[in-house]
């Protein structure tokens, strides 16, 4: 990386390696390999960006609540970014809580294809699940776990080790399929669904209009309390970038109670690809999608932490 001339590196802690039991005993070896990593990274003059969750959780706190879908997970998570915050954070002063949670709830718990693979029928084939309710419940204690763990830092750590900490989201740049109004409107319920879901909350307090309208008592409802520790809770946003998505008008839906997060959308979404498996990737994507953020949400900071193409 030093003689690419990189003078940051992005990389993920591993909460199992670091605590293996998801609390109690930090396991020394994973400790050992972090902190030689952050010092190497020193060392060579780039600036260690360190992610506190990417998909990776112990399993003992999946056997033990079913992970993100049990409010336990807040406190354990904000235990366990307190162990990163004060073994790591006199040489690391870039933090982002959650790598893409917007895409982690609906593959992990709406489709099932990512861990930990949870999805109901039609909607995908998995032992476990209710691809119906579970990707808002996991959104919901995702939110809360790192508005806690902002509140611990800032309260804590920050003014001491003069770092920043934000979230990082999966985003698109959504486009009408045609210049309906059917469409154009389509288009804004899905930015609310995919990225609204997780940046009104950041900067407003809350979901959605839209989303509360259609999801319904599926949704669940911040405190007064939890929307007021919630909004501003980051320093920075994170975005991960790699395509376009047109969008077209689908009215047409299942009753709420057999309707998963996909069709809450009412929506349907378009990729276009390259080949068989390479998306494609238009520049002016990005752009599209950085100004939508900076009409809709005061044009905050932002690093852009994955774009490119997918190998």
């Amino acid at each position: 990386m030093k003689e690419t001339g990189l003078d940051a590196y992005r990389f993920s802690i591993s909460w199992p390696r670091l605590i293996p039991n998801g609390r109690g005993e930090v396991n020394p070896q994973g400790l050992e390999y972090y902190n030689n990593l952050i010092s190497e990274l020193l060392d060579h003059g780039i600036e260690p960006h360190a992610t506190l969750f990417q998909y990776d959780l112990p399993q003992a706190l999946e056997d033990e609540y079913n992970g993100w879908l049990g409010p336990q997970i807040i406190d354990d998570f904000t235990a366990y970014s307190d162990v990163c915050f004060r073994e790591f954070g006199d040489r690391v002063t870039n933090w982002t809580t959650l790598n893409e949670p917007n895409a982690f709830a609906l593959l992990g718990y709406d489709i099932g294809v990512a861990p930990p693979g949870r999805c109901s029928e039609p909607f995908g084939n998995c032992p476990n699940g209710n691809s119906v309710t579970e990707p808002y419940i996991v959104a919901h204690h995702s939110l809360l776990a790192h508005s806690s763990a902002v509140s611990l830092y800032r309260q804590m750590y920050q003014e001491k080790q003069h770092g920043v900490i934000g979230m990082n989201i999966f985003i698109y740049d959504f486009v009408p399929l045609t210049n309906s109004t059917e469409d154009i409107t389509a288009t804004e319920r899905a930015k609310a669904f995919y990225t609204g879901w997780f940046l009104d909350p950041l900067y407003h307090g809350d979901y959605p209009d839209i989303m509360k309208k259609i999801a319904g008592s599926k949704l669940p409802k911040f405190s007064n309390s939890q929307s007021e520790q919630l909004i501003n809770s980051v320093d920075f946003l994170g975005v991960n970038y790699y395509s376009i998505m047109y969008v077209k008008d689908d009215p047409h839906a299942a009753p709420s109670n057999e309707r998963d997060f996909l069709a809450d959308t009412y929506v349907k979404t378009i990729l276009l690809m390259c080949g068989a498996t390479q998306l494609y990737v238009p520049p002016y994507g990005l752009q599209g999608a950085l100004e939508y953020f900076k009409q809709s949400y005061g044009n905050p900071p932002i690093y852009i932490h994955e774009n490119g193409k997918l190998l």
